[in-house]
């Protein structure tokens, strides 16, 4: 019945990523962020929340398109954008058939994102 729809969540402590910045986390930060991502990011005051929020994400698409049986989809292949509501949404330029729903949300100790994928 639910034979095309797939889910994925993760959750992270903001922590993690606290110092994560480009001049000592330069390879780290483009592994797994776009340039976008990243202009995003550091626009911030607190800069390791949406690091966090937008790896969590990524964690939770890639989670979502394994139950498809993908896995040739990495984190730099999944772009977190926001919409003008400000409202996110996953660019995924590999695999455009599938729809991916993503809900993200931080807090001042964790974030945590959930996705649905469309197939």
């Amino acid at each position: 019945m639910f034979e095309n729809i797939s889910i994925g969540t993760d959750i992270e402590e903001n922590a993690r990523f606290v110092g994560k910045n480009p001049e000592n986390s330069r390879a780290f930060l483009e592994k797994i962020y776009t340039p976008s991502e990243l202009e995003y990011c550091f626009s911030s005051k607190q800069p390791q929340n949406h690091l966090c929020a937008r790896f969590c994400a990524k964690e939770a698409v890639i989670k979502a398109l394994s139950e498809f049986n993908i896995k040739d989809v990495y984190y730099s292949d999944v772009e977190i954008l926001k919409f003008e509501s400000g409202a996110p949404y996953v660019k995924l330029e590999k695999y455009p058939n599938i729809k991916i729903k993503l809900s993200v949300s931080h807090c001042k100790k964790y974030s945590t994102a959930t996705a649905i994928a469309l197939l």
